[in-house]
């Protein structure tokens, strides 16, 4: 178990060499600031497993920046090869009847989110807008995978009732 000052004293020592080490990967200190506290915020979320003999934390310090790194680079990647497809894809000026129907469902979606149970929101915005896994849904939530999978497929059927009816 880590304990604050040992938290503590690992950031203190640590934060400036994995923010340049990510800095030196991507050229743009913003990002590096944000993976290294995403680095520490992991650490800190995992205090209870974290071995503390562990002589020499940072390689896993700059494995874990490296792989916060590659994940951020890969998510950026995908979403800009779909932004790509999709504009080659819809070249076109979208008429004031096609914006209207988009709008119109735009505010029957957030009208829905809103109306959704509170759990289930949950679930399926952390799924769907930020990405994570069902398993890491489940360790921040504190409830099992099962239980995701349940949330997540209520909250589907109730988009689908509401959106579709």
């Amino acid at each position: 178990m880590l304990s604050k000052t040992e938290f503590k004293c690992l950031f203190d020592t640590h934060f400036d060499r994995i923010r340049r080490f990510v800095f030196y990967r991507c050229g743009d200190m913003d990002m590096a600031s944000d993976v290294a506290q995403d680095v520490f915020l992991r650490i800190w979320e995992k205090r209870d497993r974290w071995n503390g003999g562990l002589a020499k934390p940072e390689p896993l310090l700059c494995k874990m920046a490296n792989d916060a790194y590659v994940s951020i680079c890969r998510k950026a990647s995908c979403r800009m090869n779909f932004e790509q497809s999709v504009a080659a894809e819809y070249d076109y000026e979208a008429s004031p009847e096609d914006r209207m129907m988009f709008e119109e469902l735009a505010a029957a979606y957030a009208e829905t989110l809103a109306q959704m149970p509170e759990t289930q929101r949950t679930v399926f915005l952390m799924s769907r807008e930020d990405g994570m896994k069902y398993r890491e849904i489940a360790e921040c939530l504190h409830i099992s995978v099962k239980t995701v999978e349940k949330r997540m497929t209520a909250s589907l059927q109730f988009l689908r009732t509401r959106l579709f009816e």
